[in-house]
């Protein structure tokens, strides 16, 4: 079994930072893809920031400049440093994992259970 288990949301106020942690633990073999994607009230779940196996990182336009990530591999963890929070940025925040459980099984998908950000203004 594979968890992925979030923490540091909460309330902040506009300008505030916040860090997001998610670390994965179980039968894992090999990960290749951490990040963070957000979901707002009717909207759908869109990525906020990427963490591959090799080092690439990638940032949805609108958290460039303000958001951070960081991955430790030993500790099978990701991080989300968040800074200069706006209203906007208001959302449940979702760890995901790009995993493989043995070296023959095909990498899956698997999702923490999602912790709230809000940013008020």
């Amino acid at each position: 079994q594979v968890q992925l288990v979030e923490s540091g949301g909460g309330l902040v106020q506009a300008g505030g930072s916040l860090t997001l942690s998610c670390a994965a633990s179980g039968t894992i073999y090999s990960i290749n893809i951490m990040g963070w994607y957000r979901q707002a009230p009717g909207d759908q779940r869109e990525l906020v920031a990427t963490f591959t196996s090799s080092g690439i990182i990638n940032y949805a336009d609108s958290v460039k400049g303000r958001f951070t990530i960081s991955r430790d591999n030993a500790k099978k963890t990701v991080y989300l440093q968040m800074n200069s929070l706006k209203p906007e940025d208001t959302a449940v925040y979702y760890c995901n994992a790009n995993l493989r459980v043995s070296y023959y099984r095909i990498p899956q998908d698997y999702w923490g259970q999602g912790t709230q950000v809000t940013v008020s203004s």
